[in-house]
């Protein structure tokens, strides 16, 4: 038996190709989906089956393309009326090498969750893994509001009931494979620790030590964010999505090029740190860190042409991870990145101003106005944040520019300084010029001991 994990950073989306004896299934396959046939062909295994957990709201499932390379047969659950594959049964099982593998419905963050819980026969009949999707991670478990408010509480049930009902009972020593790790939005507290078992998450996990009415209170009341372009997702992952081969190869753009598409109505992306972005960037672009590139989705548009300024063409995996959420418009980069633009003679921005704990908090002792704006998410915000800050959660800004006021220097908070990195290029955008982005942020403040309030 071999199982190998792959994870898409973009969103922490976690996939997994697993086989035996010649065969093996991949379960929630990512869109660029040539990793598994790399596998396949090393391992001299045959994909027969893809196996979907639930209709992902927050990246493209690459099922479809997948089946069309390997012939393997796609299943997923009862809901939503997908327009493609085929419908599990509860319970229902599959041999693949010497592996059974058993479908089984766990509804709660969608009405139509499957797990898929694997047994080697070649060791004995009990489960040996199970592959959750969104039901249980690693500390946490799914969020229950897609379904929207009249439905929380009978999807926060169903959640509670498929833990403890059904996926807890198959042993405490069944290593747990979620859909996500740290940093996706589909939870709010998953642990960085990526492997797990169900039984150390029948002791740790903070979710799993309530009562049934705590939990079902907890999730009721539960604060998530609703990215706009979650709503592509849906209907890609219900249709298909197109298919996207082995990967577009990007173009290299001279400064003059990268102009001429900037005036036909090009977004310039900029994923370069937030330090390099605040220390001169292209008038108009918007600052989205590698790391936090999936906050995209919040701001532009997937219809417009893009380009991007690298750090340096390792960076090239932009495209990939856009990709995966949908973005096939990436038409080129800036070619010998920022230094060939303004050898060319064209104009730079050196704002954001940078500024880090010690001298914030010399300012605010100072007595001296500024605006604190601070994007974190509101749990984090209430969490603990510095007095006087005035939360906006970054997905918000645009369309609540008119709260941030235009007469005092305004200093932009985040948990490190990324997502601060990103709403210092839209206050830009939209003309505000004192504008400060706060390096390193609350990890820093806390470290340095300085006052919260809650």
């Amino acid at each position: 038996m071999i199982v190998k994990r792959f994870k898409s950073n973009i969103v922490a989306h976690l996939s997994y190709f697993i086989g035996s004896e010649g065969e093996a299934f991949v379960v929630d396959s990512e869109r660029d989906c040539q990793v598994y046939l790399k596998v396949a062909q090393r391992e001299n295994m045959q994909i027969k089956y893809i196996f979907e957990t639930h209709r992902n709201e927050d990246f493209i499932i690459g099922s479809k393309e997948l089946a069309h390379l390997s012939e393997a047969e796609i299943y997923h659950g009862p809901w939503p009326e997908f327009q493609y594959g085929k419908v599990l049964k509860d319970n229902q099982e599959f041999k693949i090498g010497n592996l059974k593998v058993t479908a089984i419905h766990t509804p709660g963050h969608t009405p139509g969750c499957v797990s898929y819980a694997v047994a080697d026969l070649d060791s004995g009949t009990e489960t040996v893994l199970v592959c959750t999707g969104d039901t249980l991670f690693v500390n946490d478990v799914g969020r229950t509001d897609f379904g929207g408010p009249a439905k929380r509480r009978e999807w926060s049930t169903n959640l509670y009931n498929s833990i403890f009902n059904k996926l807890l009972p198959l042993g405490d020593q069944v290593i747990l494979c979620p859909a996500h790790g740290a940093g996706s939005v589909c939870g709010s507290n998953i642990a960085l620790r990526e492997w797990s078992t169900l039984g150390l998450e029948r002791l740790m996990n903070p979710l799993l030590q309530l009562s049934r009415e705590e939990f079902l209170e907890h999730k009721v009341n539960e604060h998530h964010e609703y990215a706009p372009y979650f709503r592509m997702m849906e209907k890609y992952n219900v249709e298909g999505a197109p298919f996207v081969g082995a990967g577009k190869i990007l173009k290299a753009m001279s400064p003059s090029e990268l102009k001429k598409a900037m005036d036909e109505d090009a977004v310039v992306l900029d994923v370069r740190s937030p330090a390099a972005f605040g220390g001169a960037h292209i008038i108009g672009s918007y600052s989205i860190p590698l790391s936090i590139l999936s906050f995209t989705g919040w701001f532009i548009s997937a219809d417009k042409p893009i380009v991007t300024i690298l750090e340096s063409e390792s960076d090239l995996e932009v495209v990939s991870s856009l990709a995966r959420i949908g973005y096939d418009n990436i038409v080129g980069y800036l070619g010998g990145g920022l230094a060939s633009w303004y050898s060319a003679g064209y104009p730079l921005k050196a704002c954001p101003h940078l500024i880090v704990a010690s001298e914030l908090k010399a300012w605010l002792d100072s007595g001296d106005e500024c605006f604190l704006l601070d994007t974190r998410s509101k749990d984090e915000f209430e969490g603990g944040h510095i007095e006087s800050a005035t939360n906006i959660y970054l997905g918000h800004l645009q369309k609540r520019i008119n709260d941030v006021p235009r007469r005092l220097p305004i200093v932009v908070i985040c948990g490190s300084g990324n997502r601060a990195s990103v709403a210092t290029s839209i206050l830009l955008r939209n003309g505000y010029e004192e504008v400060y982005n706060f390096l390193g942020a609350m990890r820093a403040w806390k470290k340095l001991g300085y006052p919260l309030t809650k």
